[in-house]
């Protein structure tokens, strides 16, 4: 696919000359630290090539990413009864946002915004210590990307539980309304510590494959999820996956794809490839301002979109 080598290596080289490139996010103080001149970007195909761009080899957190990973799980866990605790519903209000869960009863709007994930965190913990489920999570991800150099970055972890009242109380208030099986305290730290997995755009777009590829690893060809659900999967990543700015991606990229406040986002053209884009400037809805633009530029270049005929 080389038109698809070409346009990566035009846009990377694009972005590099970018100078609006967002703002880091430093509520989370490690985060604050990465360099806002990185940029990469990788793309696995259906046959299984591996096409990068810029610094697409380099590692960064990945964050809510993760919560798509976490979902695949807890779906394979506990099936459709999830959709009892969380909703399917985009949420329209920033990601750490408090108010909805008064109005809903401690139900959360979706899984990727955090109080979402953190009822997710909470049904993996099930019969769990928080260890044995944060090395569950971790060990699932290097078996999709096949990579198991992949890891969760500590001082991360430990710069997000320092920091994370907001998410103190999103727990705690889920759990006055029963929404937690768990201590608030036990669910975070399992949150905590899969948002702080660092993987780099070539890791990630690896590890997203099965999603493109109607549930199935293509590597192997063994299925990871039914292709049912890897539908469902995309479908919340294409309604929800960029928080209240979720509408706007939808409509410029037409893809699915969830994004990390690290600045990566990883999106997928079923039936043609994953793909994962990293820089680390964030926009208005906490989103990479560059990520985004980059696959509005690469999706009307390939002429991707869920939407196209």
């Amino acid at each position: 696919m080389p038109e698809l080598e070409q346009a990566l290596t035009e846009i990377a080289a694009e972005m590099a000359e970018r100078t609006d490139r967002g703002e880091v996010a430093t509520y989370v103080p490690q985060l604050g630290k990465v360099d806002p001149k990185k940029f990469g970007i990788a793309a696995v195909t259906k046959d299984g090539r591996v096409l990068m761009a810029g610094d697409a080899d380099e590692p960064f957190s990945i964050q809510s990413i993760s919560k798509v990973f976490t979902l695949t799980l807890a779906l394979g866990n506990v099936g459709d009864a999830l959709w009892q605790r969380v909703g399917r519903e985009p949420s329209g209000n920033p990601f750490n946002s408090i108010v909805q869960l008064e109005h809903e009863n401690g139900i959360p709007r979706n899984p990727f915004i955090n109080a979402g994930a953190i009822v997710i965190s909470d049904i993996l913990l099930a019969g769990h210590q928080p260890r044995e489920a944060i090395g569950e999570i971790l060990r699932f991800i290097q078996f999709l990307a096949d990579d198991e150099t992949i890891i969760i970055d500590r001082e991360v972890a430990a710069s997000e539980r320092a920091t994370g009242f907001r998410n103190l109380a999103l727990a705690n208030y889920m759990k006055s309304f029963g929404n937690l099986n768990h201590a608030p305290d036990l669910a975070l730290g399992v949150y905590f510590h899969h948002c702080a997995i660092a993987m780099s755009c070539r890791q990630l777009a690896l590890a997203g494959r099965f999603l493109a590829n109607g549930g199935k690893n293509p590597a192997t060809g063994h299925s990871v999820v039914s292709a049912e659900r890897a539908r469902r999967i995309g479908a919340m990543m294409l309604t929800c996956g960029h928080y209240d700015g979720s509408g706007d991606f939808a409509f410029r990229v037409g893809i699915p794809g969830k994004s990390g406040v690290g600045g990566g986002i990883l999106a997928i053209v079923p039936g043609v490839a994953s793909l994962a884009v990293w820089s680390p400037g964030l926009n208005a809805n906490g989103n990479s301002r560059l990520g985004s633009i980059a696959l509005e530029r690469l999706a009307k270049m390939m002429n991707w979109s869920v939407f196209a005929p």
